[in-house]
């Protein structure tokens, strides 16, 4: 079965970024070019939702449609393109953001194109609450399954229209510290079913390297059973190059692996492969700076990994 369109709203930005090893420069950087990356992998077409400056780098534009990626949703601006410097600390979990240029964002509103509108898997990557409820009313398929991701900025500055956005959408993605802040429970289980109660068929919390968990069910009667909760632990990795976007990679890959079964509606046991390859792409991720591991990924590599990480948590 053919896969079905995605369409992949958020941003797309310039990163500069600083580890304890080494530094670059005018990398891709943003929410939607990752996730837009890493949905490439296991489903076409992908079309990416953004915009930029007229000082983005030619070069990433190029790398995205060398994937297969559309970039029909890409506003260009006259103004300067989103940009991000920030510099990780010795553990690499940690960081300092040393300076954010919003620049075309600071105004932008989302427009899609009629061309691309009913693509039935909708991927609001990380950007602000109006601008993912944008997206949505321009979105046009009547059946369609919905996936949005959020960051401590929205709860903090936009509570009420991040609640909005939980109302319509199917698929909620958060780390493990902004579950926390938004459900005000340091209990990551409690957190998963007062975020069900939010309006999502499906939770997943982040917990960086240690893996992520699934939340589904009713919240008011939730028990943990093999049908509404799964947990699985990150590909372990020797090396931690940067971890910028490795999210992002899993939001998109998730989005991805979902659209190639053809269809809008899900299985629980769908959902949590889904995570599986999201964390899989996400290892590979930060393994290099920027996106440059995932622009050169084989199928050979990720069925290799995958087949290991099987083995390595398989009791």
């Amino acid at each position: 079965m053919p896969s079905l369109p995605i369409i992949v709203g958020g941003t797309v930005a310039i990163d500069n970024v600083i580890t304890p090893q080494a530094e670059a420069h005018e990398l891709l950087g943003g929410s939607a070019s990752y996730a837009a990356l890493a949905a490439s992998y296991y489903a076409q077409p992908v079309h990416l939702v953004g915009i930029i400056g007229h000082d983005f780098p030619p070069q990433h534009l190029a790398m995205l449609e060398s994937h297969g990626i559309s970039l029909t949703g890409l506003e260009r601006s006259s103004g300067e393109s989103f940009t991000w410097t920030g510099e990780y600390h010795a553990n690499m979990n940690d960081r300092t953001t040393h300076r954010v240029g919003l620049n075309v964002l600071q105004d932008w509103e989302v427009k899609v194109p009629s061309t691309i509108a009913s693509s039935p898997i909708v991927v609001l990557a990380n950007m602000s609450p109006d601008n993912q409820l944008q997206m949505l009313d321009a979105c046009t398929s009547a059946d369609r399954f919905v996936i949005a991701d959020t960051m401590d900025l929205w709860i903090n500055i936009a509570n009420d229209r991040l609640h909005d956005v939980l109302k319509k959408i199917d698929l909620f993605v958060i780390n493990e510290g902004e579950a926390r802040e938004f459900t005000g429970t340091s209990n990551l289980i409690q957190a998963g079913t007062r975020l069900l109660a939010k309006g999502p068929r499906y939770v997943i919390i982040k917990l960086g390297e240690f893996g992520a968990m699934l939340f589904t069910g009713d919240s008011a009667t939730w028990q943990p059973c093999e049908q509404r909760f799964f947990r699985t632990s990150a590909f372990p990795l020797q090396e931690l190059a940067d971890p910028t976007g490795a999210g992002d990679t899993f939001l998109g890959a998730i989005a991805g692996y979902l659209a190639a079964f053809g269809k809008t509606e899900f299985s629980f046991a769908e959902i949590r492969q889904a995570i599986v390859k999201g964390s899989i792409l996400a290892s590979f991720t930060c393994e290099q700076f920027s996106t440059r591991r995932l622009e050169s990924l084989t199928a050979e590599e990720i069925a290799d990994r995958e087949s290991l990480f099987q083995a390595l948590t398989r009791w």
